[in-house]
C-alpha cells in the first residue's frame, strides 16, 4: 500500500519541526532562567564586551514601537502568528530543500518563542548584550538570533538559487 501525500509531507517536515522545537525550547528555558534570577535591569558582567542582562522589549527589534501605548502587544503576537502559520504552510511545501528549510525552521522556533513571551508577559525577555566602550548593541535574546540566522540562510538560500539557474 502507498504512503499517502500527507505521510510523506508531514515525515519530510518533521525534522524542520523538531529543530523549531528546540529552539523553542532553548529560548524558553533560558529566558525562564533570566526571570527567575534577575530583576529588571540587573546585570552580569561575563567579559569585557558581553553582559547577561534582564530587559524587557514591548516593541519590535531594536525596541521598535517599544513606547507605544500597548497595541502594539496584540498586533505584533499576531504577525508572529500569520508567520508562523505561513511557515509550516511553506515548509509543507518545501521540506526537501535544506537550506531553505533550515532557515523557515529557525525563523520559526524564534517567532514562537517571541509571541510565548508577548502572549504571557505583554512583553519579550532580552538578556544578551553585547558592548565596546559606550556602545551597547541592544540586548536580545535565543529567539532573536534564530530569526537572525534564519534570514541570513534564507539570503544565502535565494543567491545559490539564482546562481544556480544561470
Amino acid at each position: 500500500m502507498a504512503k499517502s501525500s500527507f505521510t510523506k509531507t508531514s515525515g519530510a517536515m518533521l525534522p524542520w519541526l523538531c529543530l523549531a522545537l528546540l529552539l523553542l525550547i532553548a529560548d524558553q528555558f533560558t529566558k525562564v532562567l533570566i526571570l527567575g534570577y534577575y530583576r529588571l535591569g540587573d546585570a552580569t558582567h561575563v567579559t569585557s564586551f558581553f553582559n547577561i542582562v534582564r530587559v524587557h522589549n514591548t516593541g519590535a527589534a531594536f525596541s521598535f514601537l517599544a513606547s507605544a501605548s500597548g497595541w502594539q502587544r496584540w498586533f505584533f503576537t499576531a504577525i508572529g502568528v500569520a508567520a508562523a502559520l505561513f511557515i509550516v504552510w511553506m515548509l509543507k511545501s518545501h521540506a526537501g530543500q535544506k537550506l531553505f528549510s533550515f532557515a523557515l525552521a529557525c525563523i520559526l522556533g524564534g517567532a514562537l518563542g517571541n509571541v510565548i513571551d508577548r502572549s504571557m508577559h505583554g512583553y519579550v525577555v532580552d538578556f544578551l548584550d553585547f558592548h565596546y566602550g559606550n556602545w551597547h548593541f541592544p540586548a536580545f535574546n535565543i529567539a532573536d538570533s534564530a530569526i537572525t540566522i534564519g534570514a541570513i540562510c534564507l539570503i544565502l538560500d535565494e543567491i545559490l538559487r539564482v546562481r544556480r539557474a544561470r
